[in-house]
């Protein structure tokens, strides 16, 4: 069985949540007998020196590269080559962007089924003007009706497939590896040690919400870093504004993206790892932290109350007073910090596994 991926930046994951997903379920579903599966790449992400990630094949496609058209035009060259090059037997979109050519294969190739993978509502994003918002919109909706398969990362996107659109959708989250705890040895070279930060991982893009973080810790007193982790993607304006926020104080770290071995030691060295964004569809970074047993600070919103119940703390979203004083309780209060942590670790582990996942998504290819 042939099986494409198309919509994710790359892999290995550098940055992207929809790239760690890609990069999960495309290594283990390689490992099936009879499985051959492709990936999509831009040429700014992964080397075009790499042709194979382990047992992942990798196909480079050209993009325009500018903000609106990065995607769309990859995902148009990506669909136009698998067709009459790989002639597959799946080809599966992720993202609602990328599912505006899902109909290509349906007229064209009809052999092939087509799988959508909704993984958030985008146009939510304040980075988009009027008619970019207008094109994510009639993805997600070219996804839903025609695609043979849509997939929901969260039970509240599920809904709203069937609210919005009367289709329905099978719901298959995000998951997690088996990270154990790596000791603070390549960090210590930006002076971080175990338990001496607070920790966030995002895309510098503005309903992050990493400027409530900022400005809820500049109004406290203590001597636990700061560390922030990923780069802007189009978004150069919002990282110079979180840079002027955080002004002179050397305690604010940002990082860039990192991966591999910094990661692992970044997550697992956390003294608080914090999640203030406005909106997601089923953030992996969150699962992630939580499997290294990390206590977590969430914005309210209802995927967050959802993916890991009443183990994390949470603030008001958008609300940074209350970010400020459940901050700083937990900065006082360490004892309460250490309280849910190998709940977590318990509950995230059982309930989203990368291999229990990839054999839903068998089921949906078969």
């Amino acid at each position: 069985m042939k099986i494409v991926m198309i919509g994710q930046k790359g892999i290995p994951v550098l940055f992207g949540g929809i790239e760690r997903h890609v990069e999960e379920v495309s290594l283990r579903l390689a490992k099936k007998k009879n499985y051959k599966v492709f990936a999509y790449v831009r040429a700014y992400y992964t080397s075009k020196e790499t042709k194979k990630y382990k047992s992942v094949n990798l196909i480079h496609m050209p993009s325009i590269k500018t903000k609106h058209l990065d995607a769309i035009s990859h995902v148009f060259f990506s669909t136009i080559h698998s067709l009459f090059k790989i002639k597959p037997d799946i080809i599966h979109y992720h993202g609602i962007g990328p599912a505006l050519c899902a109909w290509i294969p349906k007229v064209f190739y009809p052999q092939a089924k087509v799988i959508f993978t909704f993984h958030c509502r985008d146009y939510q994003h304040q980075k988009w003007g009027f008619f970019a918002r207008f094109s994510l919109k009639l993805g997600e909706a070219i996804g839903c009706f025609f695609a043979d398969e849509v997939i929901a990362v969260s039970p509240e996107i599920q809904e709203y497939i069937l609210d919005t659109f009367k289709q329905r959708a099978t719901y298959i989250p995000n998951g997690i590896g088996h990270d154990e705890y790596t000791p603070a040895k390549l960090i210590k070279k930006w002076g971080l040690e175990k338990n001496g930060y607070i920790f966030v991982v995002s895309r510098l893009i503005a309903h992050k919400g990493i400027q409530y973080l900022i400005k809820a810790y500049q109004q406290i007193k203590t001597d636990k870093k700061l560390v922030i982790v990923g780069p802007p993607f189009y978004t150069q304006g919002y990282e110079k504004k979180l840079k002027d926020i955080a002004g002179d104080n050397q305690n604010i770290m940002f990082l860039g993206g990192q991966h591999g071995k910094v990661m692992q030691e970044l997550f697992s060295n956390a003294y608080l790892f914090v999640h203030p964004s406005e909106q997601e569809g089923l953030p992996i970074v969150v699962l992630e932290a939580a499997s290294f047993g990390r206590p977590i600070l969430l914005s309210d919103i209802k995927v967050h109350k959802f993916i890991l119940k009443d183990l994390p703390f949470f603030f008001k979203n958008k609300n940074t007073n209350d970010l400020k004083e459940i901050l700083d309780c937990l900065l006082k209060n360490p004892k309460i910090t250490k309280g849910k942590t190998k709940e977590l670790k318990k509950y995230v582990r059982h309930h989203y596994s990368w291999d229990k996942i990839v054999e839903s998504l068998v089921l949906k290819y078969t």
